[in-house]
């Protein structure tokens, strides 16, 4: 008992001193995990779902409040990661069980890499995890029973190779050694080929006498290295057979040969050859596969069991298997058969079949316009299965873009970044076409196609659709009513393209006009809250703005030049003959001995209006006798006819009318009494009347001058701004004098100018030069050459 104590604990301490040392070395790989740039957490296999593995944010000294924010999340191709990652606490669990073996078959170190990501900034970092293995499953033979049959012949040191066993755990959980039962007449050796994989070998060490023992029952057992161990058993019966003492003897110590993968259906990998020197059936040789060739072999590869040729049967992929290993076994058909096995080894020769797959992993959704080059867009990794010079990818941007291609440090990684300035306005939308190629003879390549939309800026100011405007309107308008509209256009987009409209009023008081102008900030309608009179306000200018809704607003202004119209509103107002109780009535004596032509008088009228609206016409709307008396149409003078006889009456009675040209014509009458009287007489009334109307004359005289100079200034005006116009806003402006060869009338002078493509007048009164000021009947006439008639007559105009 004491011996037993003593022995239990040191086998503790034993256990004890291992954990330590898995401790120490957990923590050493750890620590390089970390010092690499990858870090690296180990779990069992066939643990519970949910499972924590590692806390990454608190590794990776990430804040765990911005977890969410940012997106933080695996990145593992298209089918469900093995591992999940919480958003709240940073901490990798495990999402579904893991089977080792299923995993990662029999390899040595099964380890699952990560690809964590996190956005706003971008981040990727690299986690693996190493799926440690479990002893859960026990060494198994392919059959249970195995009859061996064995020539008394056969000499000691006989070999006979025996089905291995296979443990589905990798490492020093598989198979690790075998046992052979007790006897007396074979022994075993075990053939170590690498990659936990161990043949059994049963060797003759003792001649046998089918006379003393004609069957030898022998157990196999094969056990892994699990703690505690699992064993897996298979009964070995061996019959002796008699005589047949030669085994098949292959021509060649070893066979290798290269196959290129993708070989057709058929195609003769190589031929095997064993003799035996046996005669008879004894001595013919048959080939087989070894029993220890899988199921994956033989559907690969057929043999020809009397030439020994062996053939492809099967798909040959370098992808999946780049070298086969395959046992041939030559045996004889003796009665007790003899058989040698020979290993043949055919390299699979990689070809270029597979083309590289690229993946995309888009992080930006919309681009902002003002990007700086070197923005990263995307994360874009590649692969290729194939090896070597065929496996080698060079990723590209087929298209010329504001895009390129930066190579990461980590192998078959790039990033897609800006490479130069964006605007919206002219490309919103870019198609990107990456293309993979790899250096294969012929080369493939793959296309991936990504689509990125570029989001708007506020980098654009309202621009008018015209600079500046010029309106045209007429006087009279309706108070309230829109009378002109300007528009704007924005380049961006959303909110930023949305325009407001006001007036820019001036604070000075400049322009008190503006007081008047109201605008419709959503569509630009201007109206005005008054009428307006042309012969109050020719011309005006203003600016309106246009701001857009961005953030900063940006905005820009517009000078509008507004023309008043002139419309025929002003009624003629007659100036001569005007009676003491301001009626145009007159009296005019004349002596009965004048001649033809004599001038009787002449109607005054002024127009406020100008143009065609102030041009007047007199005619006679009632006269007495029409064969005495004549109206120039265009001067308003009367002049008689005829001389005057004893049968005219004495007294005559004249209705003038003086009218307008404008579209509806306004009018004015005077009345006119021609008073015929004897030459005596018409000597005393004259001296009489003349001093009588050199007063009238001199107050009609003053309101005429002041009705010119009126006329002249706005006149001058209104040139001296067209003049302006053209120098300053590079409007093409045309300007000449009318020249009337026919008459002389209140229709004088006009200026004809063009805005754009249309076309305008102004008409006004105009001095001759030749025009005269005469003494007369009425003092302060203005006399101008009446160019329409060839003889030296004249006439007078207001």
């Amino acid at each position: 008992m004491f011996h037993l104590h003593i022995m239990e604990q040191r086998r503790h301490q034993t256990w004890r001193e291992r954990t330590k040392w898995v401790v120490y070395m957990m923590v050493f790989v750890t620590f390089w995990s970390k010092a690499s740039g990858q870090f690296r957490y180990s779990i069992s296999e066939e643990v519970k779902e949910g499972t924590a593995v590692g806390n990454i944010a608190k590794d990776l000294g990430l804040d765990k409040t911005t977890l969410k924010e940012r997106g933080y999340r695996i990145v593992y191709g298209t089918t469900e990661p093995p591992f999940r990652v919480n958003q709240d606490d940073g901490v990798l669990y495990v999402n579904k069980k893991i089977d080792r073996e299923e995993v990662c078959d029999r390899s040595k170190v099964c380890v699952i890499d990560l690809k964590t990501v996190l956005e706003n900034p971008l981040e990727v970092h690299y986690v693996a995890v190493e799926i440690l293995d479990v002893n859960d499953h026990a060494p198994s033979f392919p059959e249970n029973e195995k009859l061996l049959e064995i020539s008394e012949s056969a000499l000691p040191g006989a070999r006979f190779q025996l089905q291995a066993a296979r443990d589905a755990d990798s490492g020093s959980l598989s198979v690790q050694q075998y046992k052979l039962s007790q006897n007396d007449n074979f022994r075993l050796e075990v053939k170590d080929r690498g990659e936990d994989r161990k043949t059994p070998i049963l060797i003759i060490q003792k001649s046998l006498d089918r006379e003393s023992a004609k069957t030898h029952v022998l157990l196999l057992t094969a056990i892994d290295g699990g703690k505690p161990p699992r064993s897996g058993n298979m009964t070995i019966t061996v019959d002796v057979l008699d005589v047949n003492d030669n085994p098949p003897v292959f021509t060649q110590d070893s066979y290798t040969v290269h196959l290129k993968e993708n070989s057709p259906l058929g195609t003769t990998v190589i031929r095997v050859n064993a003799t035996d020197l046996d005669e008879g059936s004894n001595g013919e040789v048959v080939y087989s596969f070894g029993n220890d060739v899988d199921a994956r072999t033989r559907a690969s590869f057929d043999l020809n069991a009397i030439t020994g040729v062996i053939t492809v049967a099967g798909s040959i992929d370098f992808e999946e298997c780049s070298r086969y290993e395959i046992d041939i076994q030559a045996s004889d058909k003796g009665a007790a058969t003899l058989a040698t096995d020979k290993s043949i080894i055919i390299h699979v020769v990689d070809v270029n079949d597979n083309a590289p797959d690229i993946e995309v992993t888009s992080f930006s959704h919309a681009l902002p316009e003002d990007s700086k080059p070197g923005t990263t867009v995307a994360l874009v990794s590649v692969k290729d299965s194939d090896s070597g010079l065929n496996g080698k990818v060079m990723c590209y941007i087929s298209q010329d873009l504001p895009f390129m291609l930066t190579p990461s440090l980590q192998n078959n990684m790039y990033s897609l970044v800006t490479k130069s300035l964006l605007d919206r306005e002219q490309q919103s939308h870019y198609h990107v076409t990456i293309v993979g190629k790899d250096a294969g003879e012929p080369p493939l390549s793959s296309e991936k196609n990504i689509n990125i939309v570029v989001s708007d800026v506020n980098d654009n100011s309202p621009v008018f659709s015209q600079n500046p405007y010029t309106f045209y309107i007429s006087e009279n308008n309706n108070p309230g009513e829109s009378i002109l509209s300007v528009t704007a256009r924005d380049d961006d987009e959303g909110s930023n393209a949305l325009i407001l409209y006001h007036i820019f009023r001036d604070r000075g008081g400049e322009h008190l006009f503006t007081s008047f102008l109201n605008v419709n900030s959503e569509n630009g309608d201007i109206s005005a809250l008054k009428s307006f009179d042309f012969e109050t306000l020719k011309t005006f200018q203003f600016q309106v703005v246009a701001t857009d809704s961005g953030t900063p607003s940006l905005s820009s202004n517009v000078t509008v030049n507004v023309f008043i119209l002139d419309q025929n509103d002003n009624a003629p107002v007659i100036l001569y003959p005007v009676s003491s109780n301001g009626s145009a009535e007159g009296v005019e004596e004349i002596p009965r001995n004048v001649n033809a032509g004599h001038l009787v008088t002449k109607v005054r009228a002024y127009d406020a209006d100008i143009g065609y609206n102030g041009w007047l016409l007199f005619s006679l709307q009632e006269v007495t006798d029409h064969s005495l008396f004549a109206l120039d149409r265009y001067t308003g003078q009367i002049r008689t006819l005829r001389s005057f006889t004893e049968t005219d009456e004495a007294e005559h009675k004249l209705i003038i009318l003086v009218k307008d040209n404008g579209n509806v014509s306004l009018s004015a009458t005077a009345t006119v009494l021609v008073k015929v009287v004897e030459p005596k007489e018409a000597f005393a009334a004259s001296d009489v009347k003349s001093a009588t109307r050199d007063e009238e004359g001199t107050d009609v005289t003053f309101y005429l001058m002041i009705t010119l100079g009126s006329v002249s200034v706005l006149f001058i005006i209104s040139i001296i701004v067209l003049i302006a116009m053209q120098c300053s806003k590079s409007t093409e402006y045309t300007s000449k004098y009318l020249q009337e060869t026919n008459y002389d009338g209140t229709l004088c002078h006009s200026i004809q100018y063009r805005s754009g493509d249309k076309r305008y007048m102004l008409v006004g009164p105009r001095m001759s030069i030749g025009s005269t000021i005469v003494p007369g009947s009425h003092a302060n006439t203005l006399v101008l050459p009446d160019r329409r008639r060839p003889s030296g007559e004249v006439r007078t105009i207001l």
